[in-house]
Formats: structure tokens, C-alpha cells, sequence
């Protein structure tokens, strides 16, 4: 028999909460969710959005930069346009 103990590296910090964060916290603990749980995934899906976030803006610049993308964008654009003042 075999026994692996895994150690979590852990880490301690200590925050202040506003009204508002004292709220929602409060209305994570009622549904079950521990305090450090729920800073933890909060903290998660914070940094998940802003690297989406990045992602996107890295994303947009790479468009803006392609000029045959944005040629075709205006082409499209003018074709759009033409469509609509046919009405």
C-alpha cells in the first residue's frame, strides 16, 4: 500500500469589502459557498474576463492592421450602404 500526501501550496491575504461586495458575499455563504471559495473564484472569473478582454483588443488591432480585411470591410460597407438608399 501506497501513501501520497499532496501539499497545496496556500496563501493568506486579507481584503476590504464594501457594502455592495459585503452583499454579494453574503448571498454566496447563504447558498453554501465558503468566504474563501467564493474570493477564489471571483478572482478566477476576473482574470479569465480581463485575458478575454485582451484577447478581443489583441484580436480588433490585428483586424485594423490587415488592410485587405478593411477593404473588404468597406467594400461591404458601401454595398450595405447602396442597398439601402435603393429603398
Amino acid at each position: 500500500m501506497t501513501i501520497r500526501n499532496t501539499v497545496i501550496p496556500v496563501r493568506a491575504i486579507s481584503v476590504r469589502l464594501d457594502e455592495e461586495a459585503l452583499r454579494a458575499l453574503r448571498r454566496l455563504e447563504a447558498a453554501g459557498v465558503s468566504r474563501s471559495e467564493a474570493v477564489r473564484r471571483a478572482l478566477i472569473e476576473a482574470a479569465t474576463r480581463a485575458q478575454r478582454g485582451a484577447d478581443l483588443r489583441a484580436e480588433a488591432a490585428a483586424l485594423e492592421a490587415d488592410e485587405a480585411d478593411r477593404q473588404e470591410m468597406l467594400e461591404v460597407a458601401s454595398l450595405m450602404e447602396s442597398l439601402r438608399a435603393a429603398r
